[in-house]
């Protein structure tokens, strides 16, 4: 018996990871498909007439196991993968497009859904049924239902083999990170690295059987080096290792993937009739087009280009008077901030990690979340886990009912990509009368504990845990009645306002004191670092703002233009950046072939949204600092109008129902300190 295509018999439906055998995937995923196949046939067969029943939502509930496969293999595949397992994807990936495909151009179906949407303005569909009908005809629309026979082909094509590419781009990243350690075994050469960061790499020496101390490209072991290491050279030699990831012209390059990549989505949005793959992306955004997105993105540049100039002149000055650096590089940019920091606010990460236990602080997230939505967290260990660091809660509200699962994983290691993000296992919907709960996994690359401290947080890693904790409570208290309307999807440009919106918290005094105490004597946080929390938040913003810009025009280079002219990755990334450079050119790196976001993730045409979405969470914010933090009324109003409904309405109609109002960037350049 394969348990992947069982019913599983588990507490909560929850994934039985302990019973998948890695031979369970490939036979369960041909299984699988050939069962949705089977569904979407009764569906274009059914010899009824169309009607919104037995071909919209009969759609939208169709391939439920194996979506619910999927979403645990790919899951796993990025937390805990090994070589087997990249084999495997590589090997299913092509199938599943093709599913896709055979779905999407469907002739026969998609008459029917032609025939339901032609009919919408007389069915008195609700705002849901509506948005739903809406949506599953442009996925044939923009999809090459309305293609010729032979474009339907290439299509097929370029979709199995950019599926393909994207796989192969991530685990050539993954490859690259996993495959350098600076390896220190003179003690001098420690110098200036904070207590935790030492212990961290002595562990981590001990456990490959060697002397000394290694520190990898890995986020928590990378960023105590490059932020607090004296020796200079040992620094510029981990970050030009981290910034040539996949740039070394070995079997881990991706300059031609990237290219490659690049040049399908031009060429698929040309087939579809659309100018760029950008056009095509953004026309289910709420941006809605590139021209908008450069708009937006050059007129943040405007305001914050000075102000970001302004702080390089500072910074710089401030090392050539420490040091006698004439010239400030990558490598010194995150070591003389944090020195610059130091000095303007008597504030830096190892005095205020003793207070960011990371238990404490999860429990404040957690704390937080029963005072503004009345959730209750409850640790269980009845359910299964993939690894033994990952923990699991049952989410109950007032009623002491299940609102969701939550899976928590907070530490590096091998077989887990870098970074930090919100998945799920199992979707909310609600399916005959019954209200399916969300199974939510919030994964991240924190600072491990050591054996004589616990896991101790960088500020850094406290504002990332309630950013994704945002978006799990995007998941955790969806309610809608279609899986594709639920949680999460929505608007790419509207999916981050939960996620930073939580980030908010942490900057409160009042929210504060109920999680940053310290993790040996329990005193909490002193007033007065919470004070300079507040006074830092906007340090160097210009420059931090610049950054943000720059990622967010080279995706606008890459795929609102005709990228079939691009014949050097490196110099074209160099022109993208040209208005947004601070620091010299390091010829040896190149960040477009290790721009995991765009190339393997879904934000390509989207990283604007970050910015985008923090003009939203900055306004939104700005209503509950007027009522209260904690004001139950507001939180309610965000959690019914924002966080329940998913993608059911446009997000400016769920947004204005929120706040009275469209959102202003004012309060978002006030809290940059940019007005």
């Amino acid at each position: 018996m394969n348990i992947l295509t069982s019913t599983y018999t588990t507490k909560y439906n929850a994934a039985p990871f302990s019973q998948i055998q890695m031979s369970d995937y490939q036979p369960a995923f041909e299984t699988t498909i050939a069962a949705a196949r089977a569904e979407i046939d009764a569906i274009t067969h059914n010899p009824a007439k169309p009607t919104f029943e037995n071909t919209i939502e009969a759609l939208d509930f169709s391939g439920q196991t194996l979506d619910r496969l999927s979403s645990i293999f790919f899951n796993l595949n990025s937390a805990e993968t090994c070589d087997e397992m990249q084999k495997i994807a590589q090997e299913v990936s092509p199938l599943l497009t093709a599913f896709s495909n055979d779905v999407s151009l469907n002739e026969a179906l998609f008459l029917r859904v032609k025939a339901v949407y032609d009919q919408r303005n007389e069915l008195s569909l609700s705002p849901e049924q509506a948005t739903l009908l809406d949506k599953k005809y442009k996925s044939f629309a923009r999809n090459g239902a309305l293609l010729s026979e032979d474009k339907k082909s290439r299509l097929r094509e370029i979709d199995t083999e950019l599926a393909k590419l994207k796989l192969t781009f991530g685990e050539n990243v993954l490859a690259e990170t996993n495959n350098y350690q600076l390896h220190i075994t003179n003690e001098a050469d420690l110098k200036g690295l904070p207590e935790g960061a030492i212990e961290m790499a002595r562990s981590l020496a001990e456990s490959k059987e060697k002397e000394g101390w290694i520190f990898t490209l890995d986020f928590p072991s990378y960023l105590p080096f490059v932020t607090y290491a004296d020796n200079r050279e040992l620094r510029k030699e981990i970050t030009i290792a981290a910034g040539k990831k996949a740039f070394q012209n070995n079997e881990f390059d991706n300059q031609e993937i990237t290219l490659q990549i690049a040049k399908l989505r031009y060429e698929r949005a040309n087939l579809l009739g659309y100018e760029t793959h950008a056009h095509f992306v953004l026309e289910e955004r709420m941006a809605q087009n590139p021209n908008q997105v450069k708009t937006f993105l050059n007129d943040l540049l405007a305001k914050a280009k000075p102000a970001a100039e302004k702080e390089f002149a500072q910074l710089t000055a401030f090392a050539k008077e420490l040091d006698g650096i004439d010239q400030l590089e990558k490598w010194d940019g995150p070591y003389y901030s944090e020195k610059l920091k130091q000095k303007l606010f008597n504030l830096d990460d190892e005095l205020l990690k003793p207070y960011f236990k990371l238990e404490n602080v999860l429990n404040g997230a957690f704390t937080i979340a029963n005072k503004l939505f009345g959730l209750t967290f409850k640790e269980i260990d009845t359910i299964d886990k993939y690894h033994p660091d990952v923990q699991t809660f049952e989410v109950i509200d007032e009623k002491n009912e299940l609102v969701a699962l939550f899976y928590a994983d907070f530490f590096p290691r091998k077989g887990k990509r870098n970074g930090a993000w919100m998945t799920s296992f199992k979707p909310q919907y609600i399916q005959n009368g019954v209200n399916e709960r969300p199974h939510i996994s919030n994964v991240c690359n924190f600072t491990p504990p050591t054996p004589t401290k616990p896991s101790l947080l960088t500020f850094n890693e406290v504002t990332t845990l309630f950013h994704e904790f945002g978006h799990g409570l995007h998941g955790m208290l969806a309610n809608t009645n279609y899986p594709s309307l639920s949680g999460t999807s929505v608007y790419w440009d509207f999916v981050e306002l939960p996620s930073q919106m939580m980030e908010n918290w942490c900057y409160e005094p009042e929210a504060l004191a109920l999680f940053a105490k310290h993790y040996k004597t329990g005193e909490i946080i002193p007033q007065e670092y919470v004070e300079k929390i507040k006074e830092s938040a906007s340090f160097l913003e210009g420059m931090a703002t610049l950054r943000q810009l720059s990622f967010g025009l080279l995706d606008m280079a890459f795929h609102s233009n005709n990228p079939t002219g691009i014949t050097d990755i490196k110099a074209f990334e160099k022109t993208a950046f040209e208005g947004t450079s601070l620091y010299p050119d390091v010829a040896e790196n190149c960040m477009s072939v290790s721009f995991s976001h765009i190339f393997q993730g879904g934000y390509s045409s989207g990283y604007y949204s970050y910015k985008w979405a923090e003009v939203l969470d900055a306004d939104a914010f700005a209503y509950f600092q007027e009522k209260g933090i904690f004001n139950t009324e507001v939180a309610t109003k965000f959690k019914e109008n924002i966080l329940s409904k998913g993608g059911t309405e446009h997000p400016m109609t769920l947004y204005k129902r929120f706040r009275g109002q469209e959102p202003k960037p004012e309060a978002l350049l006030k809290r940059a300190g940019l007005i």
